[in-house]
């Protein structure tokens, strides 16, 4: 099932991009962070009122967990930038492979107080055939 969501979220990922890119093309990039990021705050808003679900905040959450809303801001408005120059799929491609890297490296050294996951070298073979396919992408 796990799988199946991880394979769900890559498709509406690449959706998104889209439309994100598409928005772009009518605003500039801050604009469009702000248009994009308005829908996308009003949706949530209305998914909270019609499951009732109650917002609390935890004190004991460390301070640095909320630049996540800093860190989604910036990759729409990045995101919107390289559609607008490199379309859809090569900006994800790339994305892709910075994501499985600092995950990698996150997992491996347990940043950010996550669990540690030591890599395995042979991993290393997905990570330059990964590369190699962004290189074609850019070549042809």
């Amino acid at each position: 099932m796990n799988y199946f969501i991880s394979l769900l979220i890559g498709a509406v990922n690449s959706v998104m991009v889209f439309l994100n890119g598409t928005v772009s093309d009518h605003f500039e990039s801050f604009s469009s962070s702000i248009i994009i990021h308005t829908v996308g705050f009003i949706a949530i808003i209305a998914v909270l009122l019609l499951t009732k679900t109650k917002i609390t905040l935890d004190r004991k959450t460390p301070l640095y967990l909320y630049s996540a809303g800093l860190i989604g801001v910036g990759t729409v408005v990045f995101s919107n930038i390289s559609y607008l120059h490199l379309g859809v799929s090569l900006p994800l491609a790339i994305g892709l492979l910075a994501q499985t890297i600092f995950s990698i490296i996150i997992d491996h050294y347990g940043i950010l107080g996550m669990k540690v996951i030591r890599f395995n070298p042979k991993k290393t073979i997905g990570l330059v055939l990964m590369a190699f396919g962004i290189v074609i992408m850019i070549i042809y």
